[in-house]
């Protein structure tokens, strides 16, 4: 089974049964829009891998394996969405682009990205480049860099040197 399947459905198991103990084939199905019969060959799959417990006509639960995965997916998930809304995407977007990207990103690309998040969230106030960025984004037009900043970027180049 294809990780970025088996990825989804943990992850979604993993949400719909924070209200519930039993997640159920017309649960995911209804969710996802599809035919509760594509769910349940799934189910048996992941239960098969060691995702999920699943019993015909009961439905499903995380194991320790399963719960694991969609906790890390989720965190991808969510760094990578918070770092696409602070470059300038707007929320939904980025929450359609992440669920793609959190599949294929590279550990050391996301680990580049949640220190790059960590960096922004640890600001008092939010860096002039990123609120350049951000005009830029939403208007298509890029403004000049003030020379004031710039004469602060390159006094601060000189002692980082």
């Amino acid at each position: 089974m294809r990780k970025k399947t088996i990825e989804d459905y943990v992850e979604l198991v993993y949400d719909l049964q924070k209200n519930k103990k039993i997640v159920h084939t017309n649960d995911i199905a209804f969710a996802l829009d599809i035919n509760p019969a594509s769910v349940t060959e799934i189910f048996q799959k992941l239960n098969e891998e060691g995702y999920i417990n699943y019993e015909k006509y009961t439905g499903a639960r995380l194991t320790k394996k399963g719960r694991a995965l969609a906790i890390n997916t989720k965190k991808k998930h969510n760094i990578i969405t918070e770092f696409l809304v602070v470059l300038g995407v707007d929320k939904k977007t980025a929450e359609i682009d992440a669920c793609e990207m959190e599949h294929i990103i590279h550990p050391s690309t996301l680990e580049t990205i949640i220190k790059f998040v960590e960096v922004i969230r640890n600001c008092n106030i939010t860096p002039f480049w990123l609120d350049r960025l951000k005009k830029y984004v939403k208007t298509g037009k890029l403004t000049d860099c003030p020379s004031e900043l710039t004469e602060i970027c390159l006094k601060y180049s000189k002692i980082k040197n």
